[in-house]
């Protein structure tokens, strides 16, 4: 009988202080305590431009389970891991960092909760050792998400976790250039158990998490999976153009009734004018962002584009994708 394959799949991206310590943690733990099953272990690189794939190109020579997409450019901090999710081979899936912020030891609890029947398996953080305020932001930004979203949203899940093989099958049917991996296991997959860890410090490097990134996390979460932008141009205009209406009708009858003692001026024309425009500025922005989203969706460009694969010899020759 054959053993059930796990694949482990690890993003990379200017990790070289980390890939090989990830790589010698993640292969101890499926030796030491999980030896009956097989394994392949996925890196994929989006594009490194430090020594992180000179490191994952010795790995692969010392070790055919061992595999490794490279692309071509950088693709974004959810392309590419929902990419390497999709071309994994094993009978699961798990995803792990490669900063060991993910603890690497919970491994065969995940797969011991598989074994009894889960098809996802995920990790959610209660604490953190990072900067306590990220984590408060975090968790207010979770909240609110959670609140306004119109499907469940799983508070400080981060993708880390273990997917049944019919999920993994579920994604690659999805088709969508722009995958929010948060929002798809929650939205649409099968019933899951998440199990509660403290989010270690990261071991080496520079997060590369910055403004930018998590503000880019943010807003497709919530162009993806919440109305209440829209909704919330469609009042705060109805209820600006009442107070406005009211405003003005208050101003010509005091004008009317008091016309020579009541001077006109240009203040309250000014101020109307610069708060209608800076509201009128947001929503317009906030539209682009739902713009945006609905754009990249439409165009159906790759998920990423490949430049290399090391150690899918096998595959290829047995026609497999």
């Amino acid at each position: 009988m054959d053993k059930k394959k796990i694949s482990v799949m690890i993003p990379c991206y200017n990790e070289e202080e980390n890939a090989r310590p990830i790589y010698e943690a993640v292969k101890n733990e499926l030796v030491t305590n999980l030896p009956q099953y097989d394994y392949e272990i996925l890196f994929i690189d989006n594009k490194s431009t430090d020594s992180t794939r000179k490191i994952i190109r010795e790995i692969c020579k010392e070790n055919k389970k061992v595999r490794a997409i490279f692309n071509c450019r950088n693709f974004g901090q959810f392309n590419s891991p929902y990419y390497g999710i999709i071309n994994t081979s094993g009978d699961c899936c798990i995803t792990i960092c490669a900063d060991f912020q993910d603890p690497v030891e919970l491994i065969p609890q995940f797969v011991k909760e598989w074994e009894n029947g889960y098809k996802v398996v995920i990790g959610v953080k209660t604490q953190s050792k990072e900067s306590k305020i990220m984590y408060a932001l975090r968790s207010l930004y979770y909240k609110a998400i959670k609140k306004m979203s119109n499907v469940e949203q799983i508070e400080h899940f981060t993708g880390f976790g273990l997917y049944d093989k019919s999920f993994v099958k579920t994604l690659r049917e999805l088709d969508d250039p722009q995958p929010f991996i948060r929002g798809i296991v929650a939205e649409l997959g099968p019933e899951r158990k998440e199990i509660e860890y403290t989010q270690p410090k990261r071991r080496a490097g520079k997060t590369h998490n910055n403004f930018y990134s998590l503000y880019d996390a943010a807003m497709l979460s919530f162009t993806s999976y919440t109305k209440i932008g829209l909704r919330l141009a469609v009042f705060a205009g109805g209820a600006f153009s009442l107070i406005g209406f009211i405003i003005a009708l208050i101003y010509l009858i005091l004008k009317l009734v008091n016309w020579y003692r009541f001077p006109a001026g240009t203040t309250p024309i000014l101020i109307g004018v610069f708060l209608m425009g800076s509201i009128q500025m947001f929503f317009i922005g906030l539209l682009g962002e739902y713009i945006m989203n609905i754009n990249s969706r439409v165009m159906k460009r790759p998920l990423v584009v490949e430049e290399e694969r090391l150690n899918f010899e096998e595959e290829n020759e047995n026609g497999n994708p």
